[in-house]
């Protein structure tokens, strides 16, 4: 909640669409006693956030099983660049009514995401051309190093 208030500036700057991201559930952490949240705990905090600064919300989501859950509380769910091919997660993504924001994973040429796009796409009943303007009128956000390539390439 500190980090929540610490940003209300940025909130109330309306030259800024202002989302708040934050982790529900802190799977990577170096110790077994650390605190780690989980789905439930994680995304009444995140709830708690949500009604007290008003802010648009983003998380990751890891697994297929969280997206509708998730997608409940925030308004962009975030596919992790190393998770950025997963087939079901993509799907599970695309079956709720969030923003999904896939990020580019290092490991891929810039043109390949056109891949993801198009399964997330294809889950939410388009069928045309993969574009990015598509991309954008269905919620998809692309984000990560040389997607400017992607773009034009497309």
């Amino acid at each position: 909640m500190r980090i929540a208030e610490s940003l209300l500036d940025y909130h109330e700057d309306c030259t800024k669409d202002f989302y708040f991201k934050a982790s529900f559930d802190k799977a990577n952490r170096t110790s077994l006693d650390s605190f780690r949240g989980g789905i439930d705990e994680g995304l009444k905090l995140l709830q708690e956030v949500k009604e007290q600064f008003s802010y648009k919300l983003l998380t990751d989501v890891h697994d297929y099983t969280q997206p509708q859950a998730v997608a409940e509380v925030v308004d962009v769910l975030q596919i992790p660049a190393f998770l950025s091919r997963q087939t079901d997660l993509l799907v599970a993504c695309a079956k709720t009514s969030a923003v999904v924001n896939i990020k580019k994973g290092q490991f891929l040429a810039p043109q390949a995401m056109e891949h993801s796009v198009a399964k997330v796409l294809k889950t939410r009943g388009f069928e045309g051309e993969v574009s990015y303007e598509n991309a954008d009128k269905y919620n998809i956000w692309l984000t990560g190093e040389g997607l400017v390539l992607a773009m034009e390439i497309w």
